[in-house]
């Protein structure tokens, strides 16, 4: 199960910026408790949830997803630490 969650989390890592057809957020926290996933989502299945600000919005409020990471997500800047940063990170 790790290795799935990995392949739909991708790049994206606290602090790591990523751009797609929505827009261009930042990372500020990953989720991979299963039980919080699903709470920010609302969703059953849930087994992580990305908490990402808009950097394109001026004051734009932090939110949580759950899209997997697909060949349209490209990373704008990868996370200041390449170090895997599990869990709800405050």
């Amino acid at each position: 199960m790790r290795q799935e969650v990995d392949a739909q989390i991708g790049p994206r890592r606290r602090g790591a910026i990523y751009q797609n057809s929505d827009g261009a957020f930042e990372v500020l926290s990953v989720v991979t408790d299963p039980a919080e996933a699903r709470a920010l989502l609302r969703r059953d299945s849930a087994q992580w949830a990305l908490i990402v600000r808009d950097v394109l919005r001026a004051g734009g409020e932090p939110f949580a997803v759950g899209s997997v990471w697909s060949t349209t997500d490209h990373l704008v800047r990868e996370a200041p630490d390449r170090a895997r940063s599990w869990g709800t990170a405050a």
